[in-house]
């Protein structure tokens, strides 16, 4: 499978890669969130299941889904665990819920960025989530939605007010901020590029 940019593959990447650690901070990060059945949307070539699902006994089932047949393919190659399952399918796709059913941990890094849309994504996350679930969603800062972005695969990019204002569907939402594989609630004097929230239904 090819290596680009916005494709992370663990095993094609030199471990000291700042955007390899900086991925596997996240879900690090999620793994102490997880539990009962997971799903992670966007999962891309599916290395988000070894760190979260592996040895966890709070899971009992975990889904990737994914636009790319090839990411999926490679995911059901690589991370192939019994009680893990792999499906290409749409994140804008409005029938998601009936199709996989709900969850009780949702995850989602990188995702909400590379789409117009956002609002109807937020919309399948919430059907998606079980009543008091959790869904830890990850984006980079930026200017505005409504700003230039210089990201090329990016359409727009949030600052930290219009993120809030398209998760407040969720009944209690806790920012997070990253830097490097310091993922932590905002200290003032630190400068971080990337926001990680928790939901909750």
């Amino acid at each position: 499978m090819e290596l680009t940019e916005e494709r992370v593959i663990p095993k094609l990447m030199n471990p000291k890669s700042g955007i390899l650690i900086e991925h596997i901070a996240r879900y690090e990060f999620a793994r102490k969130f997880a539990q009962g059945r997971v799903l992670d949307i966007a999962c891309g070539v599916g290395y988000g299941t070894e760190i979260v699902f592996d040895d966890n006994p709070a899971i009992s089932q975990f889904v990737g889904i994914d636009i790319s047949e090839v990411a999926i393919e490679y995911a059901k190659t690589h991370y192939n665990y019994p009680e893990a399952e792999y499906y290409v399918d749409d994140a804008l796709n409005e029938n998601l819920h009936k199709t996989y059913g709900t969850f009780d941990t949702i995850i989602s890094f990188e995702t909400i960025e590379h789409f117009y849309g956002d609002e109807i994504f937020v919309k399948n996350l919430y059907n998606l989530l079980n009543p008091g679930g959790k869904l830890i969603i990850s984006t980079p800062f930026g200017r505005g939605k409504n700003e230039p972005c210089s990201a090329p695969h990016h359409v727009y990019q949030y600052t930290e007010a219009e993120f809030l204002e398209v998760l407040s569907p969720f009944e209690q939402i806790t920012m997070y901020h990253q830097i490097d594989n310091i993922i932590e609630i905002p200290k003032p004097e630190k400068k971080y590029y990337l926001m990680v929230a928790v939901c909750k239904k």
